[in-house]
């Protein structure tokens, strides 16, 4: 299994102008790739050499390599989309490979700039140290909006054995609570409201005030509000891969396809509560870290599963009393809403999977879940 890893660089002043003058020069060939392609109608980059390649190292002094690199990133961008010309930010990341690039102990890596190459030296965290020798293959450089300069390193990691699973831990995701499981745990808080309703006045402060010192601060609050996200979203993964992987079972989530169509969010404060949550990076933090774990993850239909009771079975629109409570017309149950979708996402993915193994439904592996 493939990660990335962050590493932050600590380059001094010369070493930051060489650094800065080769991104620089990348995306402005780059972007002269680009409209060449464009203009053509070319991606395949074998051909996009013929024509690029002399020209790009020419006319923009990058090196052989570089100028590979930069004209494969063009026509990989290209691919995507044919339609649109491809546009290259002036400080966008650029791509070293390994024969632009070497570590030099675990405290120093000599990267190629213009100016040949530069030795400089990084820092790495518990996490990254634990994952730094399965480094291979590429790497970003990247230049942040405060100046900070990080590499992200592509590091293999073996996958761990899978755990035989019997049972699936349901994960709910909402507004209120971020995430649900089918053991009652809302895996929330008043810290994460705080925090959130704090970046959310902020913005709307800025935004009426429209001058350019506040657009410029705006930016800065949106960059650390999705730190904020991800941060969030990292421990609430760790979590529930954890619980997942101590009681050894499988994880249980909710379809996220139209999520935001689904989720019925009333009022203006509801709706920014639900548009600025990033629902599709939890859900990839909580499917690599359960890779890692071995543990397994299935994709469950929610349709119906917070109008349905858990306890009898009944499916009716008026069992969900309103947000926070279920009220079952038919038996009486009464839980939290929340935990009790979890609990169907869990009955559901333990019949599909009984069915699977009952031969009835074609495997997981072979419908590409």
């Amino acid at each position: 299994m493939k990660l990335t890893v962050q590493i932050q660089l600590l380059p001094d002043a010369e070493q930051t102008q060489s650094l800065r003058a080769i991104v620089e020069r990348f995306n402005e060939a780059a972007n002269w790739i680009a409209g060449e392609c464009f203009t053509r109608k070319e991606s395949n980059q074998f051909n996009v050499r013929k024509f690029a390649y002399r020209h790009v190292r020419d006319r923009f002094g990058l090196s052989s390599q570089m100028a590979q690199l930069c004209i494969k990133n063009v026509c990989d961008a290209y691919k995507r989309d044919r339609s649109r010309r491809v546009h290259v930010r002036k400080h966008a990341a650029i791509v070293y490979d390994q024969r632009t690039m070497s570590f030099k102990g675990i405290d120093r890596v000599s990267l190629l700039t213009l100016a040949g190459r530069v030795v400089v030296p990084f820092v790495l965290g518990t996490y990254q140290r634990e994952r730094f020798t399965l480094h291979k293959g590429q790497a970003d450089l990247v230049l942040r909006k405060d100046g900070k300069w990080f590499l992200l390193v592509t590091v293999d990691v073996p996958d761990s054995v899978p755990v035989p699973v019997t049972d699936f831990v349901g994960i709910d995701l909402g507004i209120v609570n971020i995430a649900a499981d089918s053991d009652g745990t809302a895996h929330t808080g008043e810290k994460v409201e705080k925090v959130r309703r704090k970046h959310n006045l902020q913005r709307k402060r800025l935004q009426r005030k429209g001058t350019k010192g506040a657009k410029k601060k705006l930016r800065r609050v949106g960059s650390k509000e999705a730190r904020f996200r991800r941060h969030e979203n990292h421990v609430i993964s760790k979590r529930v891969v954890e619980s997942a992987k101590r009681t050894e079972r499988g994880i249980a989530l909710e379809d996220l396809t139209h999520i935001r169509d689904r989720v019925t969010a009333r009022g203006g404060d509801a709706r920014n509560r639900l548009s600025g949550w990033s629902f599709h990076q939890l859900r990839s933090f909580i499917d690599y870290k359960a890779l890692r774990a071995g543990i397994p993850v299935v994709a469950v239909d929610p349709r119906n599963t917070s109008r349905t009771c858990s306890e009898c079975g009944h499916c009716e629109k008026a069992n969900r009393k309103n947000q926070e409570r279920f009220v079952c017309k038919q038996c009486g149950f009464s839980c939290n809403a929340d935990w009790n979708a979890a609990r169907n996402l869990r009955a559901l993915a333990n019949r599909n999977v009984a069915t699977e193994l009952a031969g009835i439904l074609p495997s997981r592996k072979a419908a590409g879940l």
